[in-house]
C-alpha cells in the first residue's frame, strides 16, 4: 500500500524497475510527489509500484524501495511510465497483463519518452496517436505500423493514454495534466515552483539536430515573439515575411522548422492556446476572448473552439475556471 499521505486526492502510481531512468521518474515526482500544502487537501497522492519485489535499482546508482506490487495500479487513477531500459528491452509478461487490466479497469496511463514502447508491447496504442524521443520515431513506427506516430509534439494527449516526447518533454506532460485535472492556476504555480515556463511552443522536431540557424532564421524567432503579444490582429503569412524581412517561403520554412507546423496551423494553436487562459483566467466576455485571441467573431470563435477542443467555450469555462465566477 502507499505510504500515507495528508493529501486524498487522486493516486498517482509511478513504475519503477530495474534500471529506472532517473530524470523521467524525478519529473514525475517533482510534479504530482513532492508535498505541496498551497494545492490544498484534494492534492494528488503518490506511490511507486514493481512488477518484482524488493528494491530496485535506478541508473545513477540510486536504489528505489517500491510502496506495492503490481496489484496496487488497480487503484491508482493516473499510472506513470517514467522511461524504459530501451527500446528493443522487452517487459515482462506480468507487467504487460498488469497494465492491460489496468487499462481496462478505466486507469489513466502515461508514458515518458521511452515507456511509449512498453505501452505497445502491451497492445495498447492500436490507432493511438503517440510520441516518443525523435531519435527512435522511425523505430517505433516501423515495429508498429498499426500506430500513428506523430513525429512533432512533445507529447501527445489521446485521452486515457498520453505520451511524451524526450525526457524533459515529460515535464510538459505532466504540467499539462495538471492543468486538466486542476486548472490552469495550480499548473502556472508548479511550474513557477520548477522555474519552467508552463506551456512550451512548437514540437520534438525543433531540437532534431540540424545546422545554426541563419540570420533569417532568429528575425523569425523574434518575429514569433511578436506575433504572441499581438494575437488579435491578422497574420496573413505576407505580413509574417514583411515584418521578418524574409521572402513568404522563408518564413514558411523557418516557422515550419522552428515549431513543426505550418504558419497558419501555428497562428491558430497560439490563438487557442490564448483563448483557453482568458476562459480560465478572466471574467471576460466570449465576444472579447474572441477578438483578442484572433477569431474576429464570437460565432466564428466558438466554431474553432468547439472543433479543436471538443466544447464550446462557455462549458469549457465551466469545466476549467481557476475559481472565477463566468
Amino acid at each position: 500500500m502507499p505510504k500515507r499521505s495528508s493529501t486524498t486526492g487522486p493516486l498517482v502510481a509511478v513504475l519503477v524497475y530495474d534500471g529506472l531512468t532517473t530524470f523521467e521518474f524525478g519529473c514525475a515526482y517533482e510534479v504530482f510527489g513532492l508535498r505541496r500544502d498551497d494545492m490544498g487537501p484534494d492534492w494528488y497522492r503518490f506511490a511507486t509500484v514493481a512488477a518484482e519485489p524488493g528494491p530496485v535499482r535506478g541508473r545513477g546508482g540510486i536504489t528505489v524501495h517500491p510502496d506495492g506490487g503490481l496489484d496496487l495500479m488497480l487503484e491508482a487513477h493516473t499510472l506513470v511510465l517514467p522511461g524504459w531500459c530501451g527500446p528493443g528491452v522487452k517487459a515482462s509478461v506480468p507487467l504487460l497483463e498488469a497494465l492491460r487490466r489496468a487499462h481496462a479497469r478505466g486507469v489513466r496511463i502515461v508514458s515518458i519518452c521511452g515507456g511509449t514502447f512498453v505501452l505497445a508491447q502491451a497492445g495498447l496504442l492500436t490507432g493511438r496517436r503517440v510520441t516518443t524521443h525523435w531519435m527512435h520515431l522511425d523505430r517505433l513506427a516501423q515495429e508498429h505500423p498499426d500506430i500513428e506516430v506523430d513525429p512533432h509534439t512533445l507529447y501527445a494527449d489521446d485521452g486515457d493514454i498520453l505520451t511524451s516526447a524526450g525526457s524533459a518533454a515529460g515535464l510538459d506532460l505532466c504540467l499539462h495534466i495538471v492543468r486538466k485535472d486542476f486548472g490552469a492556476r495550480a499548473a502556472n504555480s508548479v511550474a513557477r515552483r520548477l522555474v519552467i515556463a508552463p506551456h512550451r511552443d512548437g514540437g520534438q522536431s525543433q531540437f532534431v539536430q540540424r545546422p545554426l540557424v541563419p540570420p533569417s532564421g532568429r528575425q523569425v524567432s523574434a518575429l514569433l515573439d511578436t506575433i504572441r503579444g499581438r494575437l488579435g490582429e491578422a497574420w496573413p503569412v505576407e505580413r509574417m515575411a514583411q515584418e521578418a524581412r524574409v521572402s513568404v517561403r522563408s518564413v514558411q520554412r523557418h516557422i515550419r522548422d522552428a515549431t513543426g507546423l505550418p504558419p497558419g496551423e501555428w497562428l491558430q494553436s497560439e490563438r487557442l492556446a490564448h483563448a483557453r487562459d482568458l476562459l480560465e483566467e478572466t471574467r471576460l466576455s466570449i465576444e472579447t476572448v474572441a477578438a483578442m485571441a484572433g477569431f474576429g467573431t464570437a460565432t466564428n470563435f466558438r466554431q474553432h473552439f468547439r472543433a479543436a477542443v471538443g466544447l464550446p467555450p462557455a462549458a469549457y469555462r465551466i469545466r476549467f475556471h481557476a475559481g472565477i465566477a463566468s
